[in-house]
């Protein structure tokens, strides 16, 4: 093939690659069994984002982000607005992604909140669910975040920026990035079960849309109760949970947390999980045993309100309720950590 030709196919390689990403990137799915769109979800092709262009032709206005919207469908969202230095990833390569967070008066934010010892939280994951990273940048004193990511192979990633501006409300945001290259799409199976370096996970619970749900996660390690846990980012896990169809966001902290006396250190860690609605989620935890932080997945899917087991203040094994035991942290339409 000549040099021409070679130039012509990557060209055409590229152009599939920018319509698949807006494509994907505008499919908004149903909230509480309505389906809506919104185009802050991902933006025009090419993986500009989104929210960037709120103000600019074509874009959904601020109104149009209604209170009961998930949260991470949006790069603007409140007067906050997620934009990053450039909108494409290298496929195979580890590289810095960098963005700032703009406030109300246009102006970067430069002065968070410290949620569960971070001032910021990053959650990259490519439009399938594949190659999910949870992530800690640093900021530069002007407000530029910095954070290494791996991109393993091409499609479209969406990031994640889940944070509290001081003095603002918390707040998660969300934008596509683009990797030209190779893009072989998965679909993971429905699965209660995950096994990572020699641990297995196995989740109980169902979720209903629309209500608080118990979840229980269990960790062993070769048939063993793993009951030393150690706490990572203040707690003995964390749950993030992304809706299959549109990647609506939600982070949720465990029921109590460690050293406060009742808490034990695994086997079980336990959520309290509100879902928007029906349909299938991809959830993620992450637990830390031995010194390494490592992540389970699972793939389940959510029943109408009032099928399944719904949260209820009653008094747990260890004689407090779920109030008692902490935040479960859902993020809705502000969003939050």
């Amino acid at each position: 093939m000549n040099t021409l030709a070679k130039l012509s196919a990557y060209g055409a390689a590229l152009a599939l690659l920018a319509v698949g990403a807006y494509a994907t990137g505008s499919a908004v799915g149903p909230l509480d069994g309505t389906a809506t769109a919104t185009a802050a979800s991902a933006g025009p092709p090419g993986g500009e984002v989104a929210g960037h262009g709120d103000t600019h032709g074509g874009a959904v206005p601020e109104t149009a982000n209604q209170p009961d919207q998930p949260a991470g469908l949006a790069s603007s969202r409140g007067g906050y607005t997620l934009t990053p230095t450039a909108a494409t990833l290298t496929a195979g390569t580890t590289g810095e992604l960098a963005f700032r967070i703009t406030g109300p008066d246009g102006a970067p934010v430069t002065a968070f909140d410290e949620e569960h010892t971070k001032r910021l939280h990053l959650i990259v994951v490519r439009r399938d669910t594949a190659g999910y990273q949870h992530l800690h940048p640093t900021m530069d004193p002007d407000g530029t975040w910095r954070a290494r990511v791996d991109v393993p192979a091409g499609g479209v990633y969406r990031a994640f920026a889940d944070f509290t501006p001081t003095s603002g409300p918390a707040t998660t945001l969300g934008m596509d990035l683009s990797a030209a290259g190779t893009y072989d799409p998965v679909e993971p199976p429905t699965s209660r079960t995950a096994r990572v370096d020699g641990y297995e996970v196995r989740l109980d619970g169902d979720l209903a849309a629309g209500q608080a749900s118990r979840l229980t996660l269990t960790v062993t390690r070769d048939g063993r109760p793993v009951t030393d846990l150690q706490p990572y980012l203040g707690a003995y896990g964390h749950l993030v949970a992304l809706r299959a169809t549109d990647l609506a966001y939600l982070h949720v902290h465990p029921e109590g947390s460690p050293g406060d006396g009742r808490t034990p250190a695994g086997p079980q860690i336990r959520f309290v999980a509100e879902v928007p609605s029906t349909g299938t989620y991809r959830l993620f935890l992450d637990f830390q045993h031995a010194g390494t932080v490592r992540t389970a997945e699972f793939t389940v899917p959510s029943g109408p309100a009032g099928a399944v087991n719904a949260a209820q203040p009653t008094s747990g094994e260890n004689g407090a309720t779920a109030a008692q035991h902490g935040d479960t942290h859902i993020d809705t339409a502000a969003g939050g950590h």
